[in-house]
């Protein structure tokens, strides 16, 4: 399966989903990751505006602070620092394995009912899900930049 961030773009829903679950943990991340929205539906007419507008107007990637365990997000079109998270590990919400989490609940007014699960799924990239409340809405993937380039699988 592609692990590069286009790569994962391309795949079906089902596709990240069984990627997501099959993929280790991996150790929490470090430094700054480019990041793609990946909206897993059909039809170019409805993905396209969709995924431009997350992934250029609104997410670019996160800034993950290992040490501190926290990040913040790239948004906007000039990537600003933004909206903090606390990283942790925990069971998944989505298949209850261990997975590292990306909690809004406590560091965020706009976000605090998001949460973000990561998993490890090739050099320096990582598949993710966004929950808002308990409902899996989108996924999203990171590559970060001390990891080397990305790769195939």
């Amino acid at each position: 399966m592609a692990t590069t961030l286009e790569g994962l773009t391309r795949l079906s829903q089902s596709e990240l989903d069984e990627l997501f679950s099959s993929s280790p943990m991996g150790d929490i991340p470090d430094g700054d990751a480019q990041g793609i929205a990946i909206v897993a539906m059909e039809g170019p007419e409805v993905e396209g505006p969709i995924l431009w507008f997350a992934r250029w107007l609104a997410w670019r990637g996160k800034v993950v602070d290992r040490p501190r365990a926290t990040l913040l997000n790239k948004v906007g079109p000039f990537a600003w620092h933004l909206i903090r998270a606390s990283i942790y590990i925990a069971p998944s919400w989505f298949d209850g394995k261990p997975t590292i989490v990306l909690d809004y609940s406590k560091t965020s007014l706009v976000a605090r009912s998001v949460r973000d699960e990561i998993r490890l799924v090739g050099p320096g990239c990582y598949l993710g899900i966004v929950f808002v409340g308990k409902t899996k809405t989108v996924n999203f993937a990171l590559q970060f930049a001390n990891a080397g380039a990305p790769v195939t699988a």
